[in-house]
Order: C-alpha cells, then structure tokens, then sequence
C-alpha cells in the first residue's frame, strides 16, 4: 500500500513540471518562468493535501498512534501505586506524631520530677 507522502510527493513534482512547461510554453519574461512554476506547483501541492486529507482514515490512523486501552491500565496502576504510597506515608506521619507525643508526655514528666527535686534541695 502507497503511503500518504507518496502522493503528495508525486503531485508536487508533477506540479512543477506542469508549471515549467505552462510558463515556458507562455514565455515572455525570465521572471514570468519563476512565477508560474511557483504558483502552479503551490497549487498542486494545496490540492494534494486537501484531497489526501478528505480520503484518510483518521479513526483507524488514531488509533494505531495511541493505544488508549494501554495508556488507561497503566495510568490505573500508577494511581494505586500512588494511594499506596500515600497510605504509607500517612502511617509514617501517624507514628511520628505518635513519637512526639510520647517524648513531649516523657519530657514534661521529667521536667515536673526534676522541678519537685530542686525544691526539695533548696529547702
């Protein structure tokens, strides 16, 4: 099967030939040869794409650039990798705070005995 570029390609070259012998066969200034192959070859090459873009199947051609079934599984297995990982990390911080509350508790308790101890001394 013939690739899209193909026909686009062969349309252009055929446009320019068709524009170098439409403005040599109307020759009447150097410039005039520029002009004609210009235009006549931007013609063709616009009408290629129109006609390539009205015949191609863009569903099909869409759905062999993106795997969307594929793209979907995955994006669900980093979703549960990620409330995972977030679930962890709530018990990390639960047990952190945890440990806080544990050394302020410990510490205003070793605070308040060493308080009762110093005035014991200093009486």
């Amino acid at each position: 099967m013939l690739q899209i570029e193909n026909f686009i390609y062969f349309f252009t070259v055929c446009g320019f030939f068709i524009g170098l012998i439409f403005s040599i066969v109307n020759f009447s200034a150097p410039s005039d040869i520029l002009l004609y192959s210009g235009g006549i070859t931007l013609f063709f090459y616009l009408f290629i794409h129109v006609v390539a873009i009205n015949f191609i199947d863009f569903s099909r051609f869409g759905k062999n650039i993106f795997d969307k079934k594929g793209h979907e599984e995955m994006s669900d297995y980093f979703i549960k990798e990620l409330d995972i990982r977030e679930s962890r990390l709530d018990n990390l911080l639960l047990n952190l705070e945890k440990m806080n509350r544990r050394y302020r508790k410990n510490k205003n308790l070793n605070n308040i005995g060493k308080s009762e101890d110093e005035y014991k001394k200093a009486a």
